[in-house]
């Protein structure tokens, strides 16, 4: 059997094949929107008011050029706290939202899981996005000193 040559169409094909192949996986690593700050030991004395309560928040962050929904998205802790955005929420391209764990008046930067209890371990926990559909898209953890970790 003799050896063809492929010629420059061929050629292309491959070696623009060959780069798409190697972009998608580089693509894929970054996920839309990142865990970006968990300030999981508010300031002062945990005293289980709201003011303490929300001092407590994990920071969101769209990475991506253009809106992402986050309707059902959900974030929960080790102990399977789960806040879930019910409702059509944009998160604009470059924008963060903080989700803080007590009450308060939802906004476009500020969300509240409406808990009477802190949700976040001061001793070490993880944070975990998941999208609508439940797949995991990111993950913050940590340790037992500080107040709060860059993710």
């Amino acid at each position: 059997m003799k050896n063809k040559p492929i010629g420059a169409v061929g050629a292309l094909a491959i070696a623009v094949g060959g780069s798409l192949a190697a972009a998608t996986p580089a693509q894929a690593a970054t996920p839309a929107v990142m865990i970006t700050l968990a300030y999981y030991n508010s300031p002062g004395s945990d005293t289980g008011s709201n003011t303490s309560l929300n001092g407590e928040y994990i920071r969101l962050t769209n990475k991506r050029t253009s809106a992402i929904n986050l309707k059902y998205w959900t974030l929960r802790d080790k102990s399977s706290h789960i806040y879930k955005f019910a409702s059509d929420f944009k998160l604009g391209a470059g924008a963060s939202v903080y989700i803080h764990t007590g009450k308060g008046t939802n906004t476009s930067t500020h969300r509240y899981w409406g808990s009477g209890a802190y949700i976040w371990n001061n001793t070490g926990d993880a944070a975990y996005l998941r999208n609508s559909a439940g797949t995991a898209i990111d993950s913050c953890s940590w340790g037992s000193t500080g107040s709060y970790t860059n993710c």
